[in-house]
């Protein structure tokens, strides 16, 4: 049985901190291991990357790749959290589940740009998804539990 007096730590799991520039004897006093005068010894000198005037490796390395500003980022959800949450009773089947109900539900945190379910996991009621994506394995599987999925992007497309 243990006491709670005679509980520690095991040895070498904490180190004491480095107190700098308290004395001669600490052995990081004077000046503080930062050696004599120089840029580097005054305090407020933020010169992290700079090179002393040499072009800098991260301006020397080729930049490649593009990043698209008005990229679509979606809520992903996986067939076998929404069987989880209609068997917890979160999610009516009968209805049709569209953004608005898997927020409402607590299964997604936000809808974002639209929702693309992926097919992780078993699926095994019936469900009419509306959603803004899906995997083609994702909507093999609800339509082998019966249900069926309707992709608003490719029906917003057709529309055109």
């Amino acid at each position: 049985m243990y006491k709670l007096n005679e509980l520690s730590d095991n040895s070498g799991a904490t180190k004491k901190r480095k107190r700098v520039g308290r004395g001669p004897g600490s052995g990081t006093g004077k000046m503080g291991g930062r050696g004599i005068k120089g840029q580097k010894s005054r305090s407020g000198v933020s010169i992290n990357g700079y090179e002393g005037g040499q072009m800098p490796l991260y301006q020397r390395l080729p930049k490649r790749g593009f990043n698209k500003p008005n990229r679509k980022s979606y809520a992903v959800v996986n067939l076998g959290l929404i069987q989880k949450f209609i068997d917890a009773k979160k999610i009516d089947a009968g209805k049709p589940l569209d953004g608005a109900a898997l927020v409402a539900s607590g299964l997604v945190r936000r809808e974002l740009d639209g929702i693309r379910v992926l097919a992780k996991g078993e699926i095994t009621s019936k469900v009419d998804l509306h959603v803004a994506g899906a995997s083609k394995s994702a909507i093999e599987a609800v339509e082998k539990a019966g249900g069926s999925v309707t992709v608003a992007a490719k029906a917003e497309a057709a529309a055109e």
